[in-house]
């Protein structure tokens, strides 16, 4: 199961294993019936799927050790206080048929192509400057998004018509 997790966030999620083994239980949200994962600025929603596999939490590998009954990382390590070995979670990945490195950049390229940079950026927690030159060499169409908050006007700015003529 451990395996079908981190293989998910690869896929969907763009993220690198080192980043990975370093998620918390803390990370995972459950606000009612959406599940929902930080990995930026603001936390991504899980699809309904993939968030009955995020079961895995209670059913964590390496818990009933005498030094991780307490652990909050997602994926434990065998080592007291420490996540699971990301070269060895790598490895296990390539073994069942993900190749992380390849899954992860192809993974941010459609992304990229789907959404601004700016919130790629955000959601995922890639930098800004990671996200674009990824959209450049993928060749996105999103150059003259501008990200922000478009609800509110800027300060003395009158929409055209409501002046005094």
């Amino acid at each position: 199961m451990r395996l079908r997790v981190a293989g998910v966030i690869v896929l969907l999620y763009a993220q690198p294993v080192s980043r990975i083994v370093r998620l918390t239980l803390d990370d995972v949200i459950r606000d009612g019936d959406t599940v929902l994962l930080r990995l930026g600025e603001s936390p991504s929603p899980i699809p309904e799927p993939v968030a009955d596999l995020l079961e895995h939490i209670a059913h964590r590998d390496n818990m009933n050790t005498a030094t991780n009954p307490a652990s909050r990382w997602l994926f434990p390590g065998r080592r007291a206080g420490q996540p699971f070995r990301p070269d060895h979670l790598s490895a296990l990945l390539n073994e069942i048929g993900i190749p992380a490195v390849a899954a992860r950049g192809a993974a941010i390229r459609q992304q990229l192509l789907d959404m601004p940079a700016a919130v790629v950026a955000d959601v995922l927690g890639y930098h800004h400057k990671t996200a674009t030159r990824l959209r450049n060499e993928t060749g996105g169409t999103w150059s003259r998004y501008a990200p922000g908050d478009h609800g509110r006007s800027p300060a003395g700015w009158t929409p055209r018509g409501t002046g005094d003529s």
